[in-house]
């Protein structure tokens, strides 16, 4: 089934006074894009936070902002050490009176080394990283069902535009095989007109004005079309990311549409593959949201 690579996902959990909020938005990208905000203190998590999300998701432009909260209070920076920042403390003061530097020790100056003085246990860190993945997790499954309603809506509306063309291929099998033969006669009469001296030999006039007038049809362009609508089909239904390959068939299609417009002398076949191509461009359009 097919996805969008639009949606968002929320998800908010809580476990022994420590809260976890998530949440993502999801925009369209040729490739998987993740930007991830994560509170300080699981700076280190990154990389498996970003494999969590590479399992569950193919393609698009992900925003994921994560907020941590204990007891109420913003986790972010992780659990204060007295000792140790009054030993942050202390050392500062050394370095400015042995520098000789006269300016004030700030707040700013002590936040650059708050990883000395902002702790968390590894037992509770453990915890609260189980209960960001489990956040994460639950974001995630929020977007792809938001992602899947809505590449839902986009699978109609594509499948609505392959039956147009269908009916575009019908009508230009039924106006080829007569385009094919009043352009036959025309090229005939045309022919013995021009060429007096083959009047003689019109089994070989005739001949060679049929092989001339093959070169028109478009019986086999037809044939191809309608193979690759029924790929694009059924790989719609195929339950995994399909964005790619259905871009790809839509590009051959358009081949197929642009030899039958090349290769036709009838007006009424021109206008039908010029309705091909007008459908092919929308389908593309929105493949460029497809997953």
């Amino acid at each position: 089934m097919l996805n969008s690579m639009t949606g968002f996902g929320k998800s908010v959990l809580k476990n022994n006074g420590f809260s976890v909020e998530t949440e993502i938005k999801s925009v369209n990208s040729r490739y998987l894009d993740v930007s991830l905000r994560l509170p300080r203190a699981f700076y280190q998590y990154e990389f498996d936070f970003r494999e969590q999300v590479k399992k569950k998701i193919a393609r698009g432009k992900l925003y994921i902002s994560v907020s941590a909260k204990n007891d109420g209070i913003d986790d972010s920076l992780g659990q204060l050490n007295e000792v140790a920042l009054k030993t942050t403390l202390a050392a500062l003061e050394k370095i400015r009176e042995v520098s000789g530097v006269k300016d004030e020790i700030k707040l700013d100056h002590l936040l650059n080394f708050s990883e000395i003085f902002m702790e968390n246990s590894e037992d509770s860190q453990e915890d609260q990283y189980k209960l960001i993945s489990e956040s994460i997790d639950s974001a995630l499954n929020s977007l792809e069902e938001m992602r899947g309603k809505e590449g839902t809506e986009l699978g109609i509306d594509l499948t609505k535009r392959l039956e147009s063309i269908e009916q575009s291929i019908s009508s230009i099998e039924e106006l080829s095989r007569n385009s094919i033969e009043d352009y036959f006669e025309k090229l005939k009469e045309r022919a013995i007109q021009l060429s007096s001296d083959l009047i003689d030999n019109q089994d070989r006039l005739i001949q060679e004005l049929a092989l001339l007038s093959e070169k028109y049809d478009v019986t086999e362009e037809c044939v191809r079309l309608r193979s690759h609508i029924k790929l694009f089909k059924e790989s719609m239904e195929i339950n995994e990311p399909s964005g790619r390959k259905l871009n790809f068939i839509s590009q051959e299609m358009n081949r197929e549409a642009n030899t039958i417009n090349s290769k036709t002398v009838s007006t009424q076949i021109s206008a039908h593959g010029i309705s091909i191509k007008e459908e092919l461009e929308k389908i593309r359009e929105q493949l460029q949201n497809i997953e």
